[in-house]
């Protein structure tokens, strides 16, 4: 009598469900790395009350000069909501103006007011610092390969 070998697929077993520790997998580090970013950010900008989607607008506008508020919200990773609101904190604040575009009435578009470029231009070296406290416990290569590695999953 030959014995036969069974025809049924092997199964592979992943990890035990007690083996699932949430400190070590990603949503966890990333929004661990994000409190981290987060606190750094409000250590060099509360003093001029910025968050950091006004600042990533408010950056963008002084790169691209004028946009629409839908154009903006895709450049800066913001759905519409988001944007809605962060431009319209910055136009009560009297650094970014709205206007109707001339060739689509319903279409507004925004850009910084002179204080808004004042204040960017002010600002904008503590985001150098602020990328670089928040790398500053990895090396300079690891800087440059997280980096990376961010841009491309996100």
């Amino acid at each position: 009598m030959t014995h036969m070998k069974s025809l049924q697929p092997q199964v592979e077993v992943g990890p035990s469900i007690d083996d699932y520790h949430v400190e070590e997998h990603i949503g966890h580090l990333l929004r661990r790395a994000h409190q981290r970013a987060s606190a750094i950010f409000q250590s060099y900008m509360g003093h001029v009350q910025i968050t950091p989607t006004q600042f990533a607008a408010l950056t963008k506008l002084r790169d691209e000069g004028e946009l629409s508020q839908n154009h903006l919200g895709r450049l800066t990773a913001m759905d519409p909501a988001t944007i809605q609101g962060v431009t319209r904190r910055l136009i009560d604040r009297g650094l970014v103006q709205i206007r109707p575009d001339e060739t689509d009435r319903r279409r507004m578009l925004l850009r910084l007011t002179e204080a808004g470029v004042r204040l960017t231009e002010d600002i904008i070296p503590y985001g150098f610092d602020i990328t670089d406290d928040t790398l500053e416990p990895l090396s300079a290569e690891e800087q440059e390969l997280f980096l990376a590695l961010l841009k491309k999953i996100s």
